[in-house]
């Protein structure tokens, strides 16, 4: 593959990677400097690239050799307290599990894909995904916030999120409703859409509702997510493309809890 072909493809592919890094850290910043390192990978040995026939596969088995020989999940040094708490708590799951389960949910990637990624059988990539649901589902319960102008949208992200057992503190639908909402009950999570009914930004809300609230973990809903994983300014750690699944938005909901706050939540 020609040099500029390879970087226009790697670019394409390259926001993807973003949001599943970012969503296996928890943290932007990290998820963004483990992306960075795949890439320096490749530029030093362009063979993982060229042994695929798709670019998204040989970045993310980069990224998985990178994941795998790093000793830890995270820089410690530097992790906000509820961050390192989560750190504790995850390494309790099975080894590869919550990996195998974002490859599979989040990115949809097919079974015989995750197991090339990974470097494992197919059949253990299906037993991986299988754990990390089990796992993850029992782990903790919280209550969330959702951010969403489409009543049936609201209402179905309502029904999948009381269906996993955690509690819905309200449903807004603009930049308003979300600040008083969140000022009556302060939430674990916030699952937001990025444009409200108001013509306002959920991102704008977010942020209010976050500077007034402190460290929410909070999981975007967008048509556009490749206009949100450029790691040019502050952006989010979880993600989910419109249409969405169901098993899209369980996933991350699950993989959100785990970076909130354990204070005051069931585990």
């Amino acid at each position: 593959m020609a040099s500029v072909d390879l970087a226009q493809s790697i670019g394409r592919e390259l926001p993807f990677l973003r949001r599943y890094a970012r969503a296996l850290t928890g943290s932007q910043r990290a998820g963004d400097n483990y992306a960075a390192a795949t890439l320096e990978a490749i530029l030093s040995d362009r063979s993982a690239l060229e042994s695929e026939e798709q670019t998204r596969l040989g970045l993310f088995r980069a990224f998985h050799a990178i994941w795998q020989s790093s000793g830890q999940p995270v820089d410690e040094a530097d992790l906000s307290s509820r961050e390192q708490r989560a750190q504790d708590h995850l390494r309790s799951l099975t080894p590869n599990s919550r990996e195998a389960l974002l490859l599979r949910t989040i990115e949809e990637l097919r079974y015989d894909q995750i197991a090339r990624i990974m470097q494992i059988d197919q059949p253990e990539a299906e037993e991986l995904v299988q754990i990390a649901l089990n796992e993850m589902s029992k782990a903790v319960r919280g209550s969330v916030m959702v951010i969403e102008d489409e009543i049936i949208i609201a209402m179905d992200l309502k029904g999948i999120v009381q269906a996993m057992g955690h509690e819905v503190t309200g449903v807004a639908r603009t930049h308003n409703q979300a600040t008083q909402l969140a000022g009556k009950a302060r939430p674990d999570l916030i699952l937001a859409d990025i444009q409200l009914a108001d013509g306002s930004s959920g991102i704008d809300a977010v942020n209010e509702v976050l500077a007034d609230l402190g460290d929410i973990p909070v999981i975007f809903i967008t048509a556009f997510p490749e206009r949100l994983l450029t790691g040019e300014r502050p952006e989010p750690a979880f993600l989910i493309s419109k249409p969405y699944s169901e098993e899209q938005v369980r996933s991350a909901v699950s993989q959100a809890m785990f970076f909130a706050s354990t204070e005051g939540m069931e585990a």
